[in-house]
């Protein structure tokens, strides 16, 4: 059986490099760079700055969609929703030497996933989540007992709906890691809110 390496069970995701550089100095060591522009110009400064802000922190960076400015940057973590999987060139992404984590919201999706081999799951929506309008209904945590046991030893993330409350639940029901994105970006204390989250995952994980 393949070995995959853990990742932090704290995953924030953030819109922009600023975002990253607070939450890097926060103590966050895994952190998604969402960043939903299309200017190739901007795309690759963000990722640039984000790179910088966790370069000598132990930080790790996973660019969200961006797979070819990301191998332009040097990153070497990227995360692939299912349509990104319909152009993203895998066999690129492995030369380069850079992990990815794909989206997944039901067995089909699943299967199409794990055929890629990746780095991680992430299943979502757990819970109901305002972010975004979501065509699944929240999965729950039994469906996150029976992700875990599908995707074996690769690390499983759950997201979507998430607060500090649910943590030791998503985490006892078999999720490795729990993505957070509203309950940091839309506090009053982002950084005291990271605190928070680091202490609740590292004491149940």
């Amino acid at each position: 059986m393949m070995a995959y390496q853990a990742i932090d069970p704290f995953y924030p995701v953030v819109p922009d490099a600023a975002w990253v550089a607070r939450l890097v100095g926060a103590g966050a060591r895994l952190i998604q760079l969402r960043h939903k522009g299309d200017d190739p110009a901007l795309v690759a400064r963000e990722i640039a700055t984000a790179l910088a802000a966790c370069a000598g922190t132990g930080a790790q960076l996973v660019v969200n969609d961006h797979w070819q400015a990301a191998i332009e940057a040097g990153a070497s973590y990227v995360h692939l929703g299912q349509e990104d999987l319909d152009g993203a060139d895998l066999q690129a992404l492995r030369r380069h030497g850079l992990k990815f984590g794909v989206s997944t919201h039901d067995h089909a999706e699943l299967e199409r996933g794990l055929s890629t081999d990746p780095d991680y799951v992430a299943l979502g929506p757990v819970y109901p989540t305002t972010l975004k309008v979501m065509p699944w209904a929240p999965q729950g945590l039994e469906r996150l007992g029976e992700w875990k046991r599908l995707v074996g030893s690769r690390p499983l993330v759950a997201i979507g709906g998430i607060s500090l409350e649910r943590v030791p639940g998503c985490l006892a029901a078999g999720a490795d890691c729990v993505a957070v994105v509203s309950d940091i970006v839309a506090h009053p204390d982002p950084e005291a809110r990271t605190g928070a989250w680091l202490l609740a995952t590292q004491k149940v994980a």
